[in-house]
């Protein structure tokens, strides 16, 4: 089915909530990200790539790409109908756009139907990514209340924060944002601080790590802005976008802080893997992973997409109002885009001692020509992290080994 087919039907009065689609479980685990609101959302980031993602859709008023109570009921269901065998806990994750412009209401049916269509046994989680403009009191006790995980999108203090993370008058919402992290310090809901690093707060590692280590939440993430310049073809990626050589400098400066002061009480996502990628554990990242395809977006209308990166004609797989999700997430489409990850490696990434710990990088961000193919655009700072840490934590690992805590790494640093 075309993607412009399913937009068709897709439009009020064209799905019917008696018809019921048959679900089996998937092959393996699986992960949505679903967009309830689509690309709306109340800022105007200059780096946001999601924006841009309402074309899909010309023509549609803002008030109709929002999901409807038939989708709802029919993604918790399918979501929750196609957990593989023996899988005892299904995620949900909301994001956006801005999810919370749904509304408090909209999330409160999403408990309602979890708590129908959840069988013994099979606990719900939901996580939610917001940029906090709009997290109140309400949402705050809600998401404590249904223990909601949130993840807050903030970049650093506020000339840091506010370089791009503006509204559509071009006024910053940092304030906003700190008055939504109060309400969440507040009411004792457990969140994650997001952070994208670009051009700008890429140069002040210290001053950023130290103001979200100060904020009230040990979860930190650190996420590389790789913005592409589709309006200049000479360059390969916008201005705003954080050079190798400036993440590399970024996560080490930072890890040099963490592992003096910080080890077991401030958690960095790309630290808690690598620790777990030395140990032997499987990366907890899917950019780091040696296939894709198991993470993949769902529009406010049903329509399924590859991963949310991929969200285009291209890799539009169907739409679960009415098809079986299970057999979209593992259709050979689907497959092939996952597989296409490490199919595609160039030879400097096949020759790389580190590739084990990236596997090239997420697929998105190849974009330096090689005589074999394309390199990670970030790969040199990838190298630069992996050079300067690894002895590290391969010392805490060894300090794990003796039933020490990673802390103690510096006892062992010179083990053999």
């Amino acid at each position: 089915m075309s993607p412009e087919g399913s937009l068709l039907n897709s439009l009020p009065g064209r799905l019917h909530s008696s018809i019921r689609i048959e679900q089996h479980p998937a092959a393996t685990p699986f992960h949505l990200m679903v967009k309830p609101i689509g690309a709306q959302c109340n800022l105007r980031c200059d780096y946001c790539f999601y924006l841009e993602k309402s074309a899909l859709y010309p023509g549609k008023k803002a008030a109709l790409s929002r999901m409807s109570d038939d989708t709802l009921e029919t993604l918790i269901r399918s979501q929750i109908e196609s957990r593989t065998i023996g899988q005892t806990e299904v995620q949900f994750a909301w994001q956006g756009g801005e999810p919370t412009l749904m509304g408090l209401p909209f999330f409160e049916r999403v408990v309602a139907l979890q708590e129908r269509y959840a069988p013994a046994g099979v606990r719900i989680a939901n996580t939610f990514q917001t940029n906090g403009v709009l997290v109140d009191d309400s949402y705050a006790s809600f998401f404590h209340d249904h223990q909601f995980l949130v993840g807050i999108s903030i970049d650093g203090p506020e000339p840091l924060h506010d370089r791009y993370r503006r509204d559509a008058a071009g006024r910053g919402s940092y304030k906003a944002v700190m008055a939504g992290i109060d309400c969440l310090n507040r009411h004792q809901v457990e969140y994650n601080l997001l952070s994208v690093v670009q051009n700008d707060n890429a140069e002040h590692p210290e001053e950023v790590y130290g103001f979200l280590r100060g904020l009230g939440s040990a979860f930190i993430q650190f996420i590389p802005i790789v913005d592409v310049d589709t309006c200049n073809p000479a360059n390969t990626v916008g201005p705003r976008s954080v050079r190798a050589a400036q993440w590399g400098d970024f996560l080490n400066r930072i890890f040099h802080l963490w592992r003096e002061r910080d080890i077991g009480r401030i958690y960095v996502q790309h630290f808690d893997m690598m620790l777990g990628l030395v140990l032997g554990h499987p990366p907890t990242l899917c950019v780091h992973a040696p296939v894709c395809g198991r993470a993949l977006a769902v529009e406010h209308n049903g329509d399924l997409y590859s991963c949310d990166h991929f969200v285009d004609h291209a890799h539009f797989l169907g739409n679960l109002t009415r098809q079986s999700l299970a057999a979209m997430v593992d259709s050979p489409e689907q497959q092939r885009f996952g597989q296409a990850k490490t199919a595609s490696l160039p030879k400097d990434c096949r020759d790389c001692r580190f590739l084990h710990f990236c596997h090239g990088g997420c697929p998105k961000d190849r974009l330096l020509e090689t005589e074999s193919g394309k390199l990670n655009w970030l790969c040199a700072g990838y190298r630069a992290f992996y050079e300067e840490t690894t002895p590290y934590f391969a010392a805490m690992a060894r300090a794990l080994g003796h039933r020490r805590p990673a802390s103690d790494y510096p006892h062992f640093m010179k083990s053999k």
